[in-house]
């Protein structure tokens, strides 16, 4: 069966960008960019994505369009005889299963935010009364089961219409959307009166504050952050990289794809900061943060069931255009391991994931009692325990293994692969860096995350 294309570049770089642009860019990175020094913690951190995300995503695209396969079989193409490298593809389905467990319930509140910002629903509560709003809704597994399972059927509709008349189309339109609606949010934030605060608590470099915590907490939080913002480690941008031809380098397209996720992550701090300064609400992490503190805020605001109701409207898109990536490697997988046909693929993936995402809705209610990660904490935090601290980071230290080591695809494969085509190269001359101290990075960050997880 010939394998699907993309129509063209920009769809690559757009839905690639899609992928690794989610939650942890919203409600994650303006937070720990302000708590860790602002500007100061930025350039930590850009350094970081430059020297730890961007090798790491580049291999995963070369196995990618080397193999002409997901992660289900690229392993199996690329391997030497008699290794064992496939076996990680159980490794990498499994981190797109899990992270769909608990990513689509999170789709379905972004959703229903939305919804209830439109209608109005927010219009003259309190403060006490929007969070108790929040904490409403996740005792209402129904409702929580209804939105979850609209996000899952819109994102398996779009995924049926095939790669380019579906994904692709869909994406890009999504994608610009959300990269607009950033634009005019963050512009209507910064000149709020009494914005400028914000944006002197978010941008200013405040050496200060990194020496306050501490400078190996700061260094271990851009680490973290540059590193888990990608998605990278379980093929979940592999896939995109066999949807490709070899027209164009792949050091470069990743770059494009940093830039995007960094430009997203950059303005929503322009858009969360200046408002909580103008409106003197702290701004905090998680979910509390997109869910409680800025529906006050917009309720304060002149004109803010508008700017909600836009606001939601992003939150929607970025959340959805991770679900459709990951849905498409899913698809993919199941294609490639399986034989099957797309159609196919997507209805038992869909029927899969609808029963698979339950544990997660219930987790807020019926089974609210299971603590699976000590007292007050959820199925949830378990399922995204096991992705991001476990899958993530070992995954990513197979994909880098693989392609330095003689033992695996080896260096000299990887460069030719990645090197083919117009575009940056990637530089022959990091070849110690990328066999020797990348991996060590990628273990201490694994070990690190059990470290503050348990001990910290």
């Amino acid at each position: 069966m010939e394998r699907e294309k993309f129509g063209s570049r920009l769809g690559f770089i757009l839905i690639s960008a899609g992928c690794a642009i989610g939650l942890g860019n919203v409600w994650r990175f303006p937070y720990i960019v302000g708590k860790y020094g602002g500007a100061a913690f930025v350039l930590i951190y850009l350094a970081f994505l430059l020297i730890l995300g961007l090798p790491v995503m580049v291999a995963e695209f070369a196995v990618g369009r080397a193999s002409q396969k997901s992660a289900a079989c690229s392993f199996d193409v690329l391997e030497p005889k008699g290794t064992k490298w496939h076996l990680y593809k159980y490794g990498a389905i499994a981190g797109n299963y899990l992270l769909m467990m608990f990513y689509t319930t999170i789709a379905g509140w972004m959703i229903l935010y939305f919804v209830k910002m439109a209608t109005g629903q927010f219009d003259g509560l309190n403060s006490d009364q929007v969070g108790e709003a929040f904490s409403h809704m996740l005792e209402q597994p129904v409702l929580m089961t209804v939105f979850m399972a609209i996000a899952v059927l819109l994102c398996f509709g779009i995924c049926a219409k095939g790669l380019q008349k579906g994904v692709e189309r869909i994406t890009k339109v999504m994608m610009v959307c959300l990269l607009s609606l950033m634009v005019v949010l963050a512009v209507r934030s910064v000149l709020l009166p009494g914005g400028q605060e914000g944006l002197k608590f978010y941008l200013y470099p405040d050496f200060g504050k990194v020496k306050e915590a501490g400078i190996g907490e700061v260094v271990y939080a851009a680490m973290g952050q540059a590193f888990f913002t990608l998605s990278i480690g379980i093929g979940a941008l592999a896939i995109f990289g066999s949807y490709i031809g070899k027209e164009r380098a792949l050091t470069g397209e990743a770059v494009s794809i940093c830039v995007l996720d960094t430009f997203v992550a950059l303005m929503s701090g322009l858009i969360i900061f200046p408002s909580c300064f103008a409106y003197n609400v702290q701004p905090d992490s998680g979910p509390s943060l997109i869910f409680i503190t800025l529906p006050n805020v917009f309720n304060a605001m002149a004109g803010g069931r508008l700017w909600g109701t836009l606001f939601f409207l992003f939150m929607t898109f970025a959340s959805l255009s991770t679900v459709i990536a990951v849905f498409e490697n899913i698809i993919s997988f199941t294609m490639d391991l399986k034989g099957w046909d797309r159609k196919k693929a997507v209805l038992i993936n869909l029927v899969g994931v609808l029963v698979l995402s339950m544990p997660c809705v219930l987790g807020y209610n019926v089974w609210s009692g299971i603590t699976p990660l000590g007292a007050g904490s959820t199925i949830l935090d378990l399922e995204d325990f096991i992705v991001s601290n476990n899958l993530l980071p070992l995954g990513s230290l197979v994909y880098l293994l693989f392609c330095t080591t003689k033992l695996g695809w080896g260096y000299e494969n990887f460069l030719k692969e990645t090197n083919t085509g117009k575009g940056m190269k990637f530089p022959r001359q990091i070849a110690f860096y990328v066999k020797y101290i990348l991996p060590l990075i990628v273990l201490f960050i694994f070990v690190m995350g059990y470290y503050t997880k348990f001990f910290a």
